[in-house]
């Protein structure tokens, strides 16, 4: 018999104090507290956003089905959901059932990969076939929710599972609810191992009127107005948002080199292994 030691009420309490992560984070950039908060929650973390496809698409090609060639970050994740023996599929987002978001759906969850998944509580979620985590990856994307994908400590430590090398964690992430919001007040040290997917590059071009709609759209605040028009900053995480979001469509994102896919798959499997 399975016994779990993280009872439904702890899963209620992180959702009643889910608010609270913006003072985690600026308690992690005190010293002791920080290191001690760094080596409980962040420990080896390893954390790609993923560009929306639409995103990539809007600048490749204005065409409804993308050329044969374009670079579509979701490939990262079909890759590994080929590769993973184990796939689960959380039956809610806790960051938008806690946030009580109304802009996306709530139901759509994590997918878990790699061993340490069976070990979830199966009243959280289920353990589901490759065709349907493929399925979910790719309903999560037409919702209009962003891909983060790796190595992320808190996983293992609010699901109560183990080990970290062996739970890939795949979050379908809003901007309005996403657990990340937090990145600005994180400690750098920590805020570093959450990244833009290899090869991505974000600009803004002449057409940029500085209207500041984009400012809305990025969840790192990493945009500001400089001079009546837009400047992105180092925080940007290459999600794509602002893309879709510009008026005047006078921000691109682009990834020109097609070893892109590889690379962010060779990075996210030196730290964790799904076989």
């Amino acid at each position: 018999m399975v016994t779990f030691v993280r009872p439904l009420w702890f899963i209620e309490q992180l959702k009643r104090n889910f608010h609270r992560r913006f003072t985690l984070a600026k308690v992690s950039r005190l010293p002791l507290l920080g290191w001690l908060t760094d080596r409980m929650l962040f420990k080896d973390d390893e954390l790609v956003y993923l560009p929306k496809d639409k995103a990539i698409q809007v600048e490749v090609n204005r065409a409804i089905e993308p050329p044969v060639n374009t670079v579509l970050p979701s490939q990262v994740v079909h890759s590994f959901i080929d590769q993973a023996e184990v796939h689960w599929i959380m039956d809610f987002c806790i960051c938008r059932v806690s946030n009580g978001c109304r802009d996306y759906p709530s139901d759509l969850g994590c997918l878990f990969m790699g061993e340490a998944a069976l070990r979830i509580d199966p009243r959280l979620g289920r353990l589901a076939t490759r065709e349907e985590a493929h399925e979910h990856i790719k309903r999560a994307g037409e919702a209009g929710l962003v891909h983060l994908i790796g190595r992320n400590k808190l996983d293992t430590v609010w699901l109560d599972v183990g080990p970290g090398e062996r739970l890939l964690t795949v979050c379908n992430c809003c901007q309005c609810c996403c657990l990340w919001k937090m990145l600005p007040y994180l400690a750098p040290a920590i805020g570093s191992r959450i990244t833009k997917m290899d090869g991505v590059e974000v600009e803004v071009t002449p057409d940029c009127v500085g209207c500041g709609t984009c400012q809305g759209s990025c969840f790192v605040d990493a945009i500001k107005i400089v001079d009546g028009r837009a400047q992105i900053g180092e925080e940007c995480r290459g999600c794509g948002r602002c893309v879709e979001a510009c008026p005047e469509h006078a921000i691109t994102i682009t990834i020109p080199d097609l070893a892109a896919i590889a690379g962010t798959i060779k990075r996210i499997e030196n730290v964790i292994d799904v076989r």
